[in-house]
């Protein structure tokens, strides 16, 4: 009986200890594009928490007590980096105590001039507009996870390679996409400059009121060379973005009588469909571009 017993409790001890093992790994990260990426690479073995939401923008936001818990009890930070996330939030996961990697880090950044006589230079931080750079961004998260996990180093690495084909894949369509529009009809009015990544990588032209921040506004002097500029390229293509006042793009659409084309997802993925993830975020953004600039 005894035997029995001993028996039992060990099956019982043996099936808690994997139950304790199994439990996923919490992970933050800044905003839910990174968010998503995250998922995808780290599968079941992680748990991920967003601070900055869906349709939510991250040049916005203010850093919370719910949020600060929620990186001292994780065992993994992860932010963007160059600059997206705002300096509170960067200095409080730095002072967390917890492992803190950007996922930009080894992309060659964008320098932009935030101002209409060049005085303030700005990185940008788009980088998710080109999915080729997006590579070096998801092996970056695949070796941040392997760091906090090594029983886990195959499990990332296989997800990697996936996501990577899938990366490569997305890469391929949105060029033959864009090869339809003659370059000289690549033109496209966005609320904030968030798309300079996918301009360099598919030559497309995309002028914006707004500078890579959205927390910034435009002088008039800006909004009337846009103006100008809308009417003397014939720009079609005019969009709003979920995580901006579409007021500013509403404005410059009535003054020029350029209807707008739609909604683009810019710094944010979207609650459920059509933006759920980063793949169908960036399928989308494309399709909408190119529908608009045909």
């Amino acid at each position: 009986m005894k035997r029995v017993f001993t028996v039992i409790l060990l099956s019982f001890f043996s099936l808690l200890m994997h139950i304790v093992q199994a439990a996923p790994i919490p992970v933050v990260a800044s905003f839910s594009i990174l968010g998503d990426v995250t998922r995808q690479i780290g599968g079941e073995r992680i748990q991920v928490f967003t601070l900055i939401g869906a349709d939510q923008d991250t040049h916005m936001y203010q850093l919370i007590s719910k949020d600060l818990r929620l990186m001292r009890s994780a065992k993994l930070i992860l932010l963007n980096g160059y600059g997206l996330e705002p300096t509170a939030l960067q200095r409080a996961a730095g002072q967390s105590s917890v492992p803190l990697v950007y996922a930009v880090q080894g992309i060659r950044p964008q320098i932009l001039t935030n101002d209409e006589h060049g005085h303030h230079h700005t990185y940008d931080p788009h980088v998710w507009n080109d999915p080729i750079l997006m590579h070096i961004y998801a092996r970056n998260i695949a070796n941040a996870l392997i760091k906090i996990d090594p029983a886990g180093k195959v499990y990332y690495q296989n997800r990697l390679v996936r996501y990577e084909k899938q990366l490569n894949e997305l890469h391929n369509w949105a060029e033959k996409t864009f090869a339809t529009i003659p370059i000289a009809k690549r033109k496209v009015l966005t609320g904030h400059d968030a798309f300079g990544y996918m301009a360099k990588r598919y030559q497309i032209s995309f002028i914006a009121p707004q500078g890579v921040s959205t927390d910034a506004e435009p002088s008039a002097r800006q909004v009337a060379t846009i103006i100008n500029q809308i009417r003397n390229q014939y720009i079609k293509a005019v969009f709003v973005e979920n995580i901006k006042n579409p007021k500013m793009i509403q404005r410059i659409s009535k003054e020029t009588g350029v209807k707008i084309s739609g909604q683009l997802y810019s710094d944010a993925l979207s609650k459920g469909s059509p933006a759920a993830t980063y793949i169908d975020m960036f399928r989308y953004n494309v399709n909408a571009l190119t529908a608009a600039m045909k």
